[in-house]
């Protein structure tokens, strides 16, 4: 089995819900045809190089699979035939792909996001958990000066006030 790697560029002015057929129906080739999606990479909107049927902007995909000739061949009459595709060109990057290959370094890509995942959010907790103390002690300082600040008034106003009945 062969390793490919397609980039579609789609009209720009089509919402999430005019792309989505169009990745349902690429998506749904790779089992009639014996393939594996390895994923689909979705780049956004961009400025295209050149005005295509008159677009100067273009969704950019990147769809990276296994297969044969004849999901190639399948995908690209699709893409041909379809109005909303301004361009696509699929390049051979791999020759002989271990499909088992790619599964284990797909899983692994995965279980290593989760454990990100999950430090991150450690992380935030401990994080607030930490902040929580330090507001607190914080808060507890400028009441402190507050209140001092407060009783000092009241000495500064009494010696104020012994003057003026003194005289």
């Amino acid at each position: 089995m062969r390793r490919y790697e397609t980039i579609v560029i789609l009209d720009s002015d089509l919402s999430e819900e005019g792309r989505a057929p169009v990745f349902e129906r690429v998506t749904s080739l790779f089992p009639q045809y014996d393939g594996f999606l390895i994923g689909i990479d979705e780049w956004g909107t961009r400025k295209l190089a050149y005005e295509i049927k008159k677009k100067p902007r273009g969704f950019y995909a990147l769809i990276d699979f296994c297969g044969h000739g004849a999901l190639v061949g399948e995908m690209e009459r699709y893409f041909r035939i379809d109005d909303r595709i301004l361009k696509y060109m699929t390049v051979l990057t791999e020759e002989n792909a271990d499909v088992d290959r790619i599964k284990e370094e797909i899983a692994e890509k995965e279980r290593t996001a989760a454990a990100a995942e999950a430090e991150a959010a450690k992380a935030a907790e401990a994080s607030a958990a930490e902040s929580a103390p330090e507001e607190e002690t914080e808060k507890a300082a400028e009441t402190l000066k507050n209140e001092a600040s407060g009783d000092d008034a009241e000495i500064k106003a009494e010696p104020q006030a012994e003057t003026s009945e003194e005289e």
